[in-house]
């Protein structure tokens, strides 16, 4: 017997109680151990149509085989049930969880793993020709250890009583369907709205996530029209949307960490000292002794003399594209590497504080590549800095886009 367990036994005996549209449920000792039960609701027992309704459910129950039913059996005082003893196990409302541990809300993928239970279980129900109609903190269980959902009341079984109200009231009722209150026709989205309800109620002391905010919004519209047709089309719209979210938040994290890098690499690179450039003295006229009357050949002057000087500064050029194209090559390999050091998945979870640090030693080792580089080369250092500024630029570009598709969470701060 535990603490708790201890607790309730100098009570009532009654441990986790709390109230189902049908009674109420309970942990009781039983033969030393302690059990979960259920008390049929003495008024609803002298209501032939949910006597009725309830035989019905407990055979349905039976064969219901499904990971996140509940399963039961009936005790029987006569031709009435009057407690249904429930499966053995370690389980208890989610209207007590949320008391007991609210932050279970905001552990990681709890709401996702929730939703996308109890939408699947939906959809089993439905598959079978049923509803669930009431999706309440009271009718989800969770089990201990995995928080798995489990289910303990399907409504559609009780559609014949003429007043839903007998059932679902004391706050029941806010998870029905208006359509189920106002006996009007029941299908997959009386379940659509209760679960939207549901999710309200669960984020009712914090803000809904972002990628549910919308699909919840249409899962309670009044008109059923106006919801999702089934729990698959509701749960396909969270997954799009949940993945929406990611990939945007993705990219502006990585846009984020590719600017602040870029603007860290020029604030680190040197000034630039203007040059001013002498204008040279006026070369004196002289006397063109071609106009004269000489030819080139008398003067001793190599008549190809112009082509010659063409011909070196076409070599000049050619000289200097094979430098700088030399230069690309091996500064593009040796950025790509070092920019890898800090720009990948492993490293996009690092504190603030590590960011900057690794960033300042990447930033040193692109600038004192670009020296060593641009001086083998044998290219002026401020054409070797542009040319630097253009592959940084265009590497960071390529990472980002890379980074697009992971699911890093940014630079914890």
């Amino acid at each position: 017997m535990n603490y708790e367990e201890l607790l309730a036994s100098r009570r009532d005996g009654k441990l986790n109680k709390t109230r189902l549209p049908i009674g109420d449920y309970y942990r009781q000792q039983i033969d030393g151990k302690y059990r979960s039960v259920v008390d049929i609701a003495p008024e609803l027992n002298t209501n032939i149509k949910f006597s009725e309704a309830l035989k019905a459910e407990c055979e349905t129950n039976a064969k219901l085989v499904d990971q996140h039913f509940l399963h039961f059996r009936p005790q029987m005082e006569g031709h009435d049930i009057v407690r249904l003893e429930m499966e053995q196990g370690q389980y208890a409302p989610l209207q007590q969880v949320l008391n007991d541990s609210p932050a279970i809300v905001a552990e990681p993928h709890f709401i996702e793993e929730f939703t996308r239970q109890l939408l699947k279980a939906a959809a089993y129900l439905h598959e079978q020709g049923m509803f669930g109609v009431c999706f309440s903190p009271q009718t989800i269980f969770l089990r201990k250890g995995d928080n798995a959902v489990l289910i303990t009341h399907v409504g559609s079984h009780y559609l014949s009583m003429s007043d839903p109200s007998q059932l679902y009231h004391d706050g029941l009722e806010q998870f029905v369907a208006p359509e189920v209150m106002n006996h009007g026709s029941i299908d997959n989205r009386c379940d659509i709205y209760s679960i939207g309800k549901l999710l309200q109620k669960i984020f009712d002391q914090s803000d809904i996530p972002l990628e549910l905010r919308r699909v919840v919004k249409r899962a309670v519209e009044n008109s059923p029209e106006d919801r999702y047709n089934t729990p698959t089309d509701m749960l396909d719209s969270i997954t799009r949307k949940r993945n929406i979210y990611r990939s945007v938040l993705t990219g502006v994290i990585a846009v984020a960490i590719a600017g602040l890098f870029i603007a860290l690499y020029f604030d680190m690179m040197p000034e630039s000292t203007p040059v001013e450039f002498v204008k040279p003295v006026p070369r004196q006229a002289t006397d063109d002794l071609i106009d004269d009357g000489f030819t080139p050949e008398e003067l001793g002057v190599v008549s190809d003399g112009d082509s010659l000087v063409a011909a070196e500064q076409v070599s000049q050029q050619e000289y200097q594209a094979k430098a700088e194209a030399i230069f690309r090559k091996r500064y593009t390999e040796a950025a790509d590497k070092i920019l890898s050091k800090i720009y990948n998945k492993e490293r996009m979870n690092v504190s603030e504080k590590n960011f900057m640090s690794q960033s300042q030693t990447t930033i040193d080792e692109l600038m004192k590549a670009q020296q060593e580089l641009g001086a083998e080369a044998a290219i002026d250092p401020a054409r070797s800095q542009l040319i630097a500024t253009e592959i940084i630029e265009r590497l960071t570009e390529q990472k980002k886009k890379a980074l697009g598709g992971s699911n890093s969470n940014g630079i914890q701060k």
